[in-house]
């Protein structure tokens, strides 16, 4: 049987009060409408490249975002030293370059799970930490707002990708 992206509801986050909790309310809403986007289309259909030349794809934004979801909250946040998740002799595009479409359920499930260790990092960061980044001193609220808009700016991406795809343009 072909996999198939999973349907996805789009979670509610507060609008008012402290910072952090509407800051992670819409990470967590970004998050979820990169993998709204991909729901109901097989691996084939996610790794399809539909707007060339460029390389784009759902699955390689679905590994594009693991990826930096590891980079900025263990690497940077926490610290850890991790192996590089593609390997590095295939350039720092093979996030993108190098897609499988019998992988994408693994693909998708590494993200699930990069977004759940990034929680984690999270919850047991201060927003006040400072870490260096190639754009310099950040703090982790600097890498949330970061994160979000990584994420909107995937997701403008995937709303063409979608398209593309399959002609639906309400996901």
């Amino acid at each position: 049987m072909t996999w198939t992206a999973p349907e996805v509801t789009l979670p509610d986050g507060p609008l008012t009060g402290e910072d952090r909790p509407m800051l992670e309310g819409f990470l967590a809403w970004h998050r979820a409408l990169l993998r709204h986007k991909c729901a109901g289309l097989t691996g084939e259909q996610l790794a399809q490249r539909s707007v060339p030349p460029s390389n784009l794809s759902l699955l390689g934004l679905v590994r594009h975002m693991a990826k930096v979801e590891r980079r900025w909250f263990r690497e940077q946040i926490a610290g850890q030293q991790l192996e590089p998740m593609y390997d590095p002799s295939l350039g720092k595009d093979a996030d993108f370059e190098y897609l499988d479409p019998a992988r994408a359920q693994a693909d998708y499930e590494r993200l699930l799970e990069e977004c759940r260790l990034a929680e984690e990092v999270l919850a047991g960061a201060s927003y006040e930490d400072t870490i260096e980044s190639r754009m310099g001193t950040m703090s982790v609220r600097a890498v949330v707002v970061h994160m979000i808009e990584e994420y909107a700016q995937h997701s403008g991406h995937a709303d063409l990708l979608r398209e593309c795809v399959d002609g639906m343009t309400d996901k």
